[in-house]
């Protein structure tokens, strides 16, 4: 479907999802083959063609050509938009309680008295945002009865998340109320993960394919705009006022985004919701994976950011290491990085519409990797250089703010409309799985081979995702390639029963769990070996771990195993959607 100009209106597609021709991106489009959708060039040649007469009298006369906006007219057609600009502001909602729960609440307990164990047991609260995949097929299914079926859902949390932190306020100051406080911030996660879910799914829905690229990376700065003024900011003011004054001037900063969801517009031509709840859980998986190289694609999203996330996971305890200063280490971090990261995902995100998307994952992937060459130098000065750091921490965010604005692009586009609650928020935590295992494991890898062979190590470990991206984006493609599957006739003809897909999805499911208790095991394993001053190292034994698993005592256990039992049921889902794909289901899905 040919990209409209900026203020055409978008038509509609016709059919539900299993009738109709879907709409195809790209110029492509859709034949319906034995059931599968198959996109053809040569269709749109033949459409595209001038009928001719046999005798030359009666050709008809083709329209002119309209010839489309520039590269640059588009971005500056998408930066005046209003569904740009809606979408984009509406993030600061989503970074303020980020910044709150994940930043403040910790710091503000703490300077109270909060014994420090407490401390850490309220940090847990910050569990909704990694399993928010598990209830966004419910927001996908229902929408609330005003403001359609994205707008409702973030009017509905930004509400409650203006109640909630009034709330706070009501209990700041207090040492006493320790747990009042942690069960606001669960509270608070909650609904904000809710309006999360809400917000990238109308990001997806509304905006055109020449206005992500300025939306892509935009969205995430000014995210992350809003965790400053909720977490830095808002810490100095409560120094300067108190607590409770701050979380009420953090409440009533959802008012006018409460305004700005009213108004925001409502997406057109949206393929239907889902009947059933059922299908709100499977169809996503299966209309994502009957696309061509699916699973490649989802390990690239997972690998893509891994060389940053290595690298910024041992970030502060390096410098503290190479004998930088508190004063030295807060600028470079707090204020260059920052910088260099807000920077860099803005242009990032509107690279991708001069480069191409696929041109700028590959430039913006490679030059993250890269960026670690500064770190390689700071280990190898030898004495602390306060400009070197600098750069270094200036070109390292940067790059990674690059690959990360470009990445929100591909997120973007890779998202069904149908299913965009569900698939996003899956996306978006596979986005984030190397960044929860990044920690420990990187403190084992610098005790073995020092700072600067895990700093080679950390460039390296770009190639993967490289690698990955050739297999759907090649070099010279300027847009990644979401074709359509298309199964051998033999499996068209013999879908899978559900018997054997709840068979293939109870192995998935099994090799999942087994694998998540694997690693929730090996880390504090791990650790465990590592010599204490003056005793000798132990020896590594992971039976103790499995059997603290299977015997959860303290909160954070039973967090973790909710951790390993959601990613041993996404592993079933996807072995059985594998399966059904496979054997020809989902193709009418895989263009919405």
């Amino acid at each position: 479907m040919p990209i409209p100009a900026p203020n055409e209106p978008v038509p509609a597609k016709a059919g539900g999802p299993a009738g109709g021709l879907p709409a195809v991106d790209g110029g492509g489009a859709a034949a319906v083959t034995g059931g599968a959708t198959v996109t053809t060039a040569a269709t749109v040649a033949t459409a595209a063609a001038p009928s001719a007469g046999s005798g030359g009298g009666g050709a008809a006369a083709s329209p002119p050509k309209v010839r489309p906006p520039g590269t640059m007219a588009s971005l500056a057609a998408a930066m005046r938009s209003w569904r740009t600009a809606s979408v984009v502001l509406l993030q600061f909602s989503s970074g303020l309680p980020l910044g709150l729960v994940w930043i403040a609440i910790p710091d503000w307990m703490r300077k109270i008295g909060v014994d420090i164990r407490v401390v850490g047991l309220i940090t847990l609260a910050q569990a909704p945002w990694t399993f928010k995949f598990l209830w966004s097929p419910f927001m996908d299914r229902f929408a609330p009865p005003f403001l359609g079926r994205r707008r409702g859902w973030a009017a509905l949390a930004q509400v409650a998340l203006c109640a909630l932190t009034l709330a706070l306020a009501g209990v700041g100051g207090h040492p006493d109320t320790p747990w009042v406080v942690a069960a606001l911030a669960l509270a608070i996660a909650f609904a904000s993960a809710s309006q999360d879910i809400a917000l990238d799914a109308y990001a997806v829905d509304v905006l055109r394919p020449d206005e992500q690229a300025v939306a892509g990376g935009a969205r995430t700065a000014v995210y992350r705009m809003a965790m400053v003024v909720a977490g830095g900011v808002a810490i100095t003011a409560a120094g300067r006022f108190s607590w409770p004054v701050v979380n009420c001037g953090l409440a009533l900063l959802y008012l006018p985004m409460l305004a700005l969801t009213w108004k925001a517009p409502e997406p057109a031509g949206l393929p239907p919701a889902p009947r059933t709840l059922r299908a709100a859980v499977w169809l996503p998986f299966v209309g994502f994976l009957a696309r061509r190289r699916a699973l490649e694609i989802l390990v690239f999203v997972m690998l893509y950011r891994l060389t940053d996330n290595l690298a910024q996971s041992l970030q502060r305890p390096f410098l503290v290491e190479m004998g930088y200063s508190d004063f030295d280490r807060g600028f470079a971090l707090s204020t260059i990085g920052l910088a260099g990261t807000l920077t860099g995902v803005f242009l990032g995100g509107a690279a991708t519409a001069p480069l191409g998307l696929s041109r700028a994952l590959w430039i913006f992937g490679a030059l993250q990797a890269f960026s670690n060459l500064g770190y390689v130098v700071l280990a190898n000065l030898g004495h602390a250089d306060r400009l070197v750091m600098y750069g270094a921490i200036g070109f390292e965010t940067l790059g990674a703010g690059l690959g990360m604005g470009a990445l929100s692009v591909l997120l973007l586009r890779m998202t069904q409309k149908r299913f965009s609650a569900t698939q996003y928020a899956l996306f978006s935590s596979i986005f984030g799985l190397p960044r929860l295992l990044a920690g420990p494991i990187c403190g084992f890898a610098v005790d073995a081979m020092g700072w600067t062979r895990f700093f080679w190590f950390a460039i390296l470990a770009g190639l993967p995702a490289l690698l990955l991206l050739s297999r759907f984006a090649p070099w010279g493609a300027r847009e990644p390639a979401f074709e359509i599957e298309e199964a051998p006739a033999a499996a068209r003809l013999r879908r899978l029963p559900p018997r054997a897909l709840a068979g293939r999805a109870a192995l998935g499911a099994l090799a999942g769990g087994a694998a998540a208790a694997f690693v929730a095991a090996l880390l504090p394993a791990l650790k465990a070996m590592r010599a204490a001053p003056g005793h000798p190292p132990r020896p590594f034994d992971l039976a103790a771990p499995l059997r603290a698993l299977a015997a959860p005592a303290a909160a954070g256990d039973w967090l973790t195993l909710l951790g390993i039992a959601a990613f041993a049921a996404v592993c079933g889902l996807l072995a059985a959607a594998i399966a059904a794909a496979r054997h020809g289901a989902g193709r009418e899905l895989a263009g919405d």
